[in-house]
């Protein structure tokens, strides 16, 4: 089976996270991987039976969405990761902004990603337990970035978690949420998108050019084994397991 990863953006230690995903992959012999930085390479999109995306503010352009909606409609699969739906910009004031500038992608993705509060622990609950990706997994904790997303498109959740508070760094206040999604599948044509939102990491020197040197290495729910599961898994389901 072919497995084409692209891991590229901004504001994360895009190379830890390539490196980790890269291992993983190598577990499974039948597996041959190709990579890249971005999704213009159509012919490695269209010869993948799975896709693996881990980016910060990178998005396809329409022609590119074009070949990732084919693809899927005709049974490719597609693990999502972290901020693979996340397009900021960096407004006065501190403030992060997520524009509405890739709307076909984000209704493909099927979530927009819309801010988060600061890095901190949070209790990560099994939505439905009768899945692959869940079946014997329990409730757990993990710090890392908690996701707030906009739903554009239909999905199953399979991992949530739940919010009330403030984002101000995006501008969002007085945030009620019950059940925001962490792990969801979303079906389209005869292929699916398993998009996981955990996974943040960040090193020294991945902020610039707004700030030279960051001072604290962020790993987040790399640190935990549950989410090595979560990506043994996912990598699973791309297989068709």
């Amino acid at each position: 089976m072919r497995v084409h990863l692209i891991a590229a953006g901004k504001y994360h230690d895009i190379d830890f996270a390539r490196l980790e995903l890269l291992k993983l992959l190598a577990e499974q012999p039948a597996l041959r991987t190709t990579v890249a930085a971005s999704y213009a390479d159509s012919a490695l999109i269209e010869a993948a039976d799975l896709l693996i995306t881990y980016t910060c503010d990178l998005v396809p352009d329409d022609v590119e969405v074009d070949v990732l909606e084919h693809w899927l409609e005709r049974g490719g699969r597609w693990l999502a990761l972290h901020g693979t739906n996340s397009l900021l910009r960096f407004a006065e004031g501190g403030l992060v902004e997520t524009p509405d500038d890739a709307p076909r992608f984000m209704q493909l993705l099927g979530t927009q990603f819309i801010g988060h509060p600061p890095i901190g622990p949070f209790k990560v609950h099994v939505t439905r337990h009768d899945h692959p990706m869940t079946d014997g997994l329990r409730d757990f904790s993990v710090v890392d970035e908690l996701y707030l997303t906009r739903q554009l498109a239909g999905f199953e959740t399979l991992l949530h978690t739940s919010f009330k508070g403030d984002c101000p760094e995006f501008g969002l206040a007085a945030c009620d949420e019950t059940e925001v999604p962490v792990l969801y599948e979303r079906s389209v044509g005869q292929g699916a998108i398993l998009y996981l939102t955990l996974g943040h990491c960040r090193g020294h020197y991945d902020l610039q050019p707004i700030t030279a040197y960051y001072p604290h290495i962020e790993r987040c729910a790399w640190n935990y084994p549950v989410y090595y599961e979560l990506l043994r898994r996912g990598i699973r389901w791309g297989m068709g397991a």
